[in-house]
């Protein structure tokens, strides 16, 4: 596996599905019950938005960079833009947050992580981040197997009934990539089908996924919502237009939060016309 977001971090991806990580996380904690985090394809969990991969893509000029600057009016952006804030001045004005940092971040002293890096360095590093925070176990393993041995979650005596699986491979498989992580997601429910998921996706042509949105919607969650953001339009399969994100027994009030969310990113990182949002229930809670 060749892939390495540090090219990519802080794009109008990220800020997606951080912005989305961040409001699931403030649900688990809205209730006092500890909580269970699992980050599947973890990253090293800070970046350098300075260092020369960054600087040789400049996609986070387009994502965070913009979101910055333009600072739409949405507490959901707010609570995002004040995270980011909150790493850099821990890690210095030119540091980005991984979703590992960031589940560390919103997540509490009775909540426990588990983060999968498969690749040696990236894990050594993301093992670095976390070298003082008991909370937060790095395993230098596959993520989809993690999900196998890991869920259901417990820690010595203690189960944990809530929590949130966060799955963000590469897709250098690109869409035999679904087949896999959809397998590890029905797998997944039938082990722990509480868990609250969430599963990244890139969208280059949209119609290309009509499979992809069908058989998730056969998977055995009590909802399935699909969050999706395009900064222009899916006319080319050479490029990522957008990207979406597959949430599984999400909670209460999450597609309000997103669907205030959605156009206020669409507008403001639109790189050409076109550029535009959805949040659709596959599955509606009953």
């Amino acid at each position: 596996m060749n892939y390495r977001h540090a090219f990519h971090a802080g794009n109008h991806a990220d800020v997606l599905k951080h912005i989305t990580v961040l409001a699931l996380c403030d649900a688990l904690t809205a209730k006092p019950a500890a909580a269970f985090a699992l980050d599947t394809h973890a990253g090293r969990g800070l970046y350098a938005l300075d260092s020369n991969s960054a600087q040789r893509t400049g996609e986070a000029e387009g994502g965070i960079g913009r979101l910055i600057a333009e600072a739409p009016k949405h507490p959901a952006i707010a609570r995002y833009l004040s995270a980011v804030r909150a790493c850099r001045q821990e890690h210095g004005s030119a540091s980005y947050p991984g979703s590992p940092w960031l589940l560390a971040h919103a997540l509490r002293e009775q909540d426990r992580i588990a983060t999968c890096e498969l690749q040696p360095e990236e894990a050594n590093q993301l093992s670095t981040v976390f070298v003082r925070d008991p909370r937060v176990a790095v395993h230098e393993r596959d993520g989809y197997a993690a999900m196998k041995a890991l869920l259901p979650p417990r820690l010595g005596e203690t189960r944990y009934n809530r929590g949130l699986v966060l799955i963000d491979p590469p897709y250098e498989a690109q869409l035999e990539e679904f087949d896999t992580a959809l397998a590890a997601l029905r797998d997944a429910l039938a082990r722990w089908p509480q868990g609250s998921y969430a599963l990244w996706y890139p969208i280059k042509l949209r119609r290309s996924l009509q499979q992809f949105y069908r058989r998730a919607a056969t998977l055995p969650a009590k909802s399935s919502l699909l969050v999706e953001l395009q900064v222009r339009p899916d006319d080319s399969p050479l490029r990522m237009n957008g990207s979406g994100m597959l949430l599984l027994n999400p909670p209460w009030q999450i597609d309000q939060t997103m669907a205030g969310v959605v156009p206020l990113l669409a507008k403001a990182l639109a790189e050409e016309a076109g550029a535009e949002g959805r949040v659709d229930w596959l599955v509606r809670p009953a």
